[in-house]
């Protein structure tokens, strides 16, 4: 990740809740955010048969959680129905980051005779760090921390996974600054 794009980030998370009218210590509604960028959120399975996605599940767990697909003028994010609820988040929020950092395709990846579009690693990183920071930024952390709430309280208000809660609570510092403040 490039120097100085983590800081940047959470301005990023800042100024995205802002232009949308959500303060930071409010859940960011990704429909919302997806319609601003000129971007439609889909199910694969309105897409393809539930039986197609089962079979690149059981071929390769994880391959499909995600993805944006670009044509004409026209974004569609997809997202894996296969997926749990707070994944689903994390992967639509991944993929709106994509399109606002303005990632483009790098890589075509083939898995169950489905082909697959990438980014390059280091865009896939800055990618995961936006999307936490627009689902769970360092001030909305700290703001629940000191209301005592705990990764599984942040994790079903904000409808992130336990494990998302957990890590963005550690690496944002949210956690060494609010230890015995509570």
């Amino acid at each position: 990740m490039r120097r100085g794009f983590k800081a940047e980030a959470e301005r990023t998370s800042a100024e995205v809740r802002s232009s949308l009218g959500v303060r930071e210590t409010e859940r960011l509604p990704l429909d919302q955010l997806a319609k601003t960028l000129g971007a439609e959120l889909r199910s694969a399975a309105e897409l393809v048969d539930i039986s197609r996605l089962e079979e690149i599940e059981r071929i390769q767990p994880g391959a499909f959680s995600a993805c944006t697909f670009e044509i004409g003028t026209r974004r569609v994010v997809v997202w894996s129905p296969l997926s749990t609820p707070g994944r689903i988040t994390s992967d639509v929020a991944h993929e709106l980051a994509h399109l606002l950092l303005k990632h483009s395709v790098q890589e075509v990846q083939t898995v169950g005779g489905l082909t697959f579009f990438g980014c390059d690693p280091d865009e896939e990183q800055e990618a995961n760090w936006l999307a936490g920071c627009l689902l769970l930024p360092r001030k909305l952390l700290v703001a629940e921390l000191r209301r005592g709430s705990s990764a599984a309280d942040v994790a079903e208000k904000y409808k992130v996974s336990i494990q998302m809660a957990n890590y963005r609570m550690r690496v944002t510092g949210a956690m060494r600054q609010t230890q015995g403040r509570q």
